[in-house]
């Protein structure tokens, strides 16, 4: 086999049980294991801008496209701000092309109705949060940090999903992957960082609960507690499953995925 061969090595990922009842939808965010890439990115890295080389991200990038059964992945350059694509037919064909991705202009959220798409989100720390609406199939994929918490990127990807498709707050569920948890959220400079809204979920001395923060945006929006699902696991502390950035400085990005697999 291959040095660049990672099909036939096992990948895993966390799954969420409240997105997996729904037949032909694809999700989950993978772990660091099952690709091709050499330390301090082992194994299954899924960025070109962390110092892995290009072809060792392709083949971990071809692998997930090839599990999720689907025609196109979509992902974005991620900035770190509160900018929302919408993936339609007529947006694909401007995308640029990065085998086996098409890119979008910078955005940290992606949300589409198509069949035969899957959004791809990176992460080492951030949240990943999937999002469907079981009335109109729309389904997105969220990158939130903690300034994407401070911009509210996940209320305003919950506000598009219903002005443009319509879809339904109580019905929709939510799922937000591993990533820092409240044990490890430490922000020392808070003050200026964090608005003081965010008091209310400071847990102990300078760390806060970004997934509380999250359910909480989200119910805001009028989506319900039971629909909400939270992986509960951290990132810093599971480093060894998990790409964590605040743990090992130098390392890879996680896929989080998630997509209606195409119809053959």
């Amino acid at each position: 086999m291959s040095g660049l061969d990672s099909r036939k090595k096992n990948t895993a990922r966390h799954e969420f049980k409240n997105l997996s009842r729904f037949p032909g939808l694809f999700h989950g965010v993978y772990t660091r294991h099952g690709g091709v890439s050499p330390p301090p990115f082992d194994s299954l890295n899924v960025s070109w801008n962390v110092g892995d080389e290009e072809v060792r991200v392709r083949s971990n990038l071809v692998k997930i496209h090839d599990e999720m059964g689907v025609d196109f992945l979509v992902s974005s350059p991620q900035v770190h701000g509160n900018e929302v694509h919408v993936i339609h037919e007529a947006a694909i064909a401007s995308y640029g092309n990065r085998h086996p991705v098409l890119l979008t202009p910078p955005g940290d959220a992606l949300v589409t109705r198509l069949k035969g798409v899957g959004l791809l989100i990176k992460v080492a720390d951030c949240q990943s949060i999937l999002l469907l609406d079981p009335v109109s199939e729309t389904i997105a994929n969220v990158h939130s940090g903690w300034r994407g918490s401070v911009a509210g990127i996940a209320k305003k990807t919950v506000s598009l999903m219903v002005e443009r498709f319509g879809a339904d707050p109580p019905s929709m569920l939510a799922a937000v992957g591993p990533s820092l948890g409240p044990c490890c959220a430490e922000f020392v400079n808070h003050e200026r960082e964090l608005p003081k809204s965010f008091l209310d979920f400071q847990v102990r001395p300078n760390h806060f609960d970004f997934w509380a923060i999250t359910r909480r945006q989200l119910m805001d929006e009028g989506l319900k507690l039971e629909n909400i699902e939270i992986a509960g696991r951290c990132t810093v502390c599971e480093k060894d499953n998990f790409f964590s950035y605040r743990g090992l400085g130098e390392t890879g990005r996680l896929a989080s995925v998630i997509g209606w697999k195409a119809v053959r």
